[in-house]
């Protein structure tokens, strides 16, 4: 019979066996020193696609990791099944050191920060010059982002053959942006994917832009199907039989190793995580020109030294107005 109280001993406690041994559990995890080195192409609902030598692996994240997501982009350390045959599942148990960032927030008033894409080297800002407009403010906004992140901007203008580019241009000249101007003639025959690859070889490039300007249209024209399928991806494909993006994807580019990062139509891009004194290191002739600034100075405002620094000719009037436009861009909704 149990006795309880005062009365038990040892012998009347119930024990769960520990079923993994009566080793000891620590905080010192395996370094995973012979872990494979991969490339994320994709992530769909925890299910990581990851190119590694030339095999496509599929992956989870593990659980050291913790809280810390792997993106498109990244390079990372796996461990595991990485012989890519089906219903095999390896393990990221790394995730290597960003180059650079490209970060959103869903708007302004949201907190919540997502990285979108990592270790790009430029982001391909993609905006139609007509049907529809051009968004001024939604480029502005990825601008900032691509400065932030540390991505070179470059713009790419379609449809050319509805609107000339003067207007556009004329609005980013001072920022020295380099662009690629196409018309839907040459999105169809070719043309513009082989102008616009001259600026993508050897370079990993996001593409970023909103429904209906030709983003993936071009993107598709770039990394054609039968390249696609070398990563094991093909874009979904609508009702209408166009194809749509659902998530960032890297794909391949022909010649010389480069990639592009397609990723999903954007309607807003919000900058609730961006620090603005971190916009004006995308203007090295204007920095050393806040040294004289007072602290936490906005650049907008009387004792800005900017001015001084401009009008003793250290840099072009220009440039300080396209700084404090894309400053504005972070106090101002899409719209305005």
């Amino acid at each position: 019979m149990r006795r309880y109280g005062k009365h038990t001993d040892e012998d009347d406690i119930r024990s769960r066996p520990n079923r993994k041994g009566n080793r000891p559990r620590t905080n010192i995890r395996p370094k995973h020193e012979d872990a494979a080195e991969g490339l994320v192409l994709t992530v769909d609902r925890g299910r990581l696609t990851c190119l590694v030598d030339d095999r496509i692996v599929l992956a989870m994240k593990a659980r050291e990791l913790g809280r810390k997501a792997a993106v498109v982009g990244d390079r990372v350390a796996l461990v595991g099944d990485l012989s890519g045959k089906k219903d095999t599942l390896a393990r990221i148990v790394r995730i290597e050191e960003r180059t650079s960032v490209l970060r959103r927030t869903a708007d302004d008033d949201d907190p919540f920060e997502r990285v979108v894409v990592a270790n790009a080297d430029q982001l391909a800002i993609v905006t139609a010059l007509a049907d529809p407009e051009p968004r001024p403010r939604l480029i502005d906004r990825c601008l900032v982002a691509a400065y932030d992140g540390g991505l070179e901007p470059l713009l790419v203008m379609t449809k050319s053959d509805l609107a000339p580019p003067d207007k556009l241009l004329e609005l980013y000249g001072d920022l020295d942006i380099p662009f690629v101007v196409t018309s839907r003639e040459e999105l169809e025959n070719g043309d513009a994917a082989e102008r616009v690859r001259e600026e993508l070889d050897g370079k990993v490039t996001a593409f970023v832009g909103h429904s209906g300007v030709g983003k993936t249209t071009l993107v598709n024209a770039l990394v054609p199907e039968e390249r696609r399928r070398l990563t094991g991806h093909v874009n979904a494909v609508t009702g209408r039989g166009r194809h749509t993006t659902t998530s960032a994807l890297a794909l391949p580019l022909l010649g010389d190793g480069g990639w592009v990062i397609d990723t999903p139509g954007v309607r807003s891009f919000g900058l609730a995580h961006i620090d603005p004194s971190r916009v004006i290191h995308a203007f090295p002739d204007l920095e050393p020109g806040t040294e004289g600034c007072p602290r936490a100075c906005s650049h907008d405002e009387p004792d800005c030294a900017l001015d001084e620094w401009v009008a003793e000719g250290h840099a072009d009037p220009a440039r300080l107005y396209s700084l404090r436009r894309l400053l504005a861009t972070r106090e101002r909704k899409e719209g305005d």
